[in-house]
């Protein structure tokens, strides 16, 4: 029975699959026709923009290469909803990043949430979810003239912060994971001007997570029951993200995220210490949950009312994969620099 909500995740990437390819190609059509519009109202003659005329809040999902200079820092909150086929994550993020030296940025992510469910009791109230602290380096500087982008490495550790087990009889309340999380990335972003003299600002970024041994008791977001003892061990994840920001005016940008995660396959052991009926018989419990895989794009509009302020919104969409739930993420972010 504790894989049963695996097999349910399939059952609703399924029946939600159709909706989310209608809702895709919407997107991408008004993301495209937005920017054939843009260029159709250039002048003939067209000049090359400069840098500083284009004001950006960064993508969706792609983390930016560049870092703070020093004694600068960024606060960014997101808000979203990931709507499944019976399911609404309403869910924050806060990226928090201060410049500790020009090349050397430190930061916090720290996450919270809210689930509401149609098939059960949703969650008794919001609460926090896993915190995550990181420190990026940059290698390289992207400069006018030259091809070398600008790059970076970071390294980020996720503490299991959210509750994730002893459930009871509210699943939806599990918003962690358990895990000790160390995910290692790099990064990188340059910029292209395109025949209309606009810019396009391309980002890059290649990371992978090894999350630690989980202790699990209960109820839990691995999908055990009342009863159950025993250890999850999730498996190592890959994460590649392509991004593209086309500026076009000085406020306004069209901005686009590709994205595909692998993750390897987790496995779950332990035993449940009563029956259904609640005598004690312990059962023995193993099982392989297997690997996953995800593709999801995530188009989004930019408009900055300063260089220092921003706001976005966008939606991610992911729409088929292996082992993967269907989800679309309606989501708006707020960008302050200093």
């Amino acid at each position: 029975m504790a894989n049963s909500r695996w097999r349910h995740f399939q059952v609703l990437e399924t029946e939600f699959m159709g909706r989310l390819i209608g809702v895709a190609a919407l997107v991408v059509s008004g993301f495209f026709v937005g920017v054939t519009g843009a260029e159709a109202q250039q002048e003939t003659l067209h000049v090359r923009q400069s840098l500083d005329d284009a004001w950006w809040t960064g993508p969706m999902l792609a983390p930016s290469a560049a870092t703070l200079p020093r004694g600068h820092f960024l606060v960014e909150p997101y808000f979203y909803d990931v709507t499944a086929a019976h399911s609404h994550g309403f869910g924050s993020l806060t990226y928090m990043n201060y410049g500790l030296a020009d090349k050397l940025t430190v930061g916090m992510i720290p996450t919270a949430g809210f689930n509401v469910v149609s098939n059960g009791a949703s969650s008794s109230g919001v609460g926090m979810g896993d915190l995550t602290l990181q420190a990026q380096y940059r290698l390289t500087q992207f400069h006018l003239g030259s091809w070398i982008p600008t790059t970076s490495v970071a390294v980020q550790e996720t503490f299991p912060t959210g509750k994730y087990d002893q459930l009871g009889t509210r699943p939806s309340d599990g918003l962690g994971s358990g895990a000790y999380t160390t995910t290692l990335a790099f990064y990188t972003q340059t910029y292209f001007w395109l025949p209309n003299g606009r810019i396009l600002r391309t980002r890059f970024n290649v990371s992978q997570a090894f999350p630690s041994n989980v202790d699990v008791k209960g109820v839990s977001v691995y999908g055990t029951e009342e009863g159950f003892r025993g250890n999850a061990k999730p498996g190592k994840s890959v994460f590649v993200n392509a991004a593209w920001e086309y500026s076009v005016t000085r406020r306004w940008v069209l901005a686009l995220d590709a994205t595909y995660r692998h993750g390897a396959k987790s496995t779950l052991t332990g035993y449940n210490v009563m029956d259904v009926t609640g005598v004690q018989n312990p059962t023995s419990v193993r099982l392989d949950l297997g690997s996953s895989e995800a593709f999801g794009f995530a188009p989004a509009i930019e408009y900055s009312w300063t260089p220092n302020v921003g706001v976005l919104v966008g939606a991610r969409i992911i729409g088929f994969g292996h082992n993967t739930t269907a989800t679309i993420t309606p989501a708006v972010a707020i960008n302050f620099v200093h």
